[in-house]
């Protein structure tokens, strides 16, 4: 059965690995796909901001995304995600196992439920983030000595602005550990579509007023971009859909 990685900001293509592209159209609109070749053939690749990054947060088309990987048959996602950290838990230039979110979005298109039909249409959200591809996650990252967090709370906000440092305190209070502008409404969409779908952040910069001013890393980050790659790939590859939780909607 294919399996998705979905790439964030500084992940468009997945080096090594030869793809086709292809325009899916769903009901939402269209999508481009990256299908993998050979013996990735059951690798399919969607770079969230598009390959050139020309796609602003707030502008992406995430129901579109969505819905072209449920179309080609996706049960399995590993998501990618660039994000400001709020915690020193939670350090720079470290991969980050997602497990939770505070959604702080507005005025996106967050579900493919516009009509409940007899009640159907709640998606169960006990477990955002699937206990099964998380803990593979974590336990492949330690196998191969990458240095992984976990546990992590992601706050979800619209962008493109940064956030003040009143509302990074406040995500603080709240529970919040890393800021990110693209994983809403994401994770949700893939749940209403029967999906596992895991999450990896990187944190590429203290969030506002943890320093003077928010500034980019730029020290081994495409190493690192590398590692999470092959660690997506390792299990994606080592993992399956026979064994994955059936998400529930009431």
């Amino acid at each position: 059965m294919p399996v998705a990685i979905i790439g964030g900001t500084g992940i468009y293509t997945i080096p090594g690995i030869e793809t086709e592209e292809k325009i899916i159209s769903t009901s939402y609109g269209e999508c481009c796909l990256h299908f993998g070749k050979n013996e990735y053939s059951e690798f399919i690749f969607l770079a969230r901001h598009g390959v050139d990054h020309t796609i602003p947060p707030h502008k992406i088309n995430y129901r579109a995304n969505i819905k072209a990987l449920q179309q080609c048959g996706v049960k399995r996602v590993i998501a990618t995600f660039a994000v400001g950290s709020i915690s020193t838990d939670y350090p720079l230039e470290t991969l980050i196992i997602l497990r939770d979110f505070l959604d702080y979005t507005s005025g996106r298109e967050a579900t493919f439920y516009d009509v409940i039909k007899q009640g159907i249409g709640h998606v169960e959200m006990s477990h955002p983030y699937s206990p099964y591809l998380s803990d593979a996650i974590k336990e492949r990252a330690l196998k191969q000595h990458i240095d992984c967090c976990d546990d992590a709370v992601y706050v979800g906000v619209n962008g493109p602005r940064f956030e003040t440092p009143a509302e990074i305190n406040a995500y603080r209070l709240l529970g919040g550990h890393v800021v990110g502008m693209t994983g809403l409404p994401e994770v949700a969409l893939a749940a209403e579509a029967g999906m596992n779908y895991a999450a990896i952040a990187l944190a590429i910069n203290w969030a506002s007023g943890m320093e003077h001013e928010i500034s980019i890393v730029d020290g081994d980050i495409e190493i690192i971009r590398k590692q999470m790659l092959h660690l997506m790939i390792e299990v994606l590859k080592n993992t399956s859909d026979d064994a994955c939780k059936a998400v529930t909607i009431l």
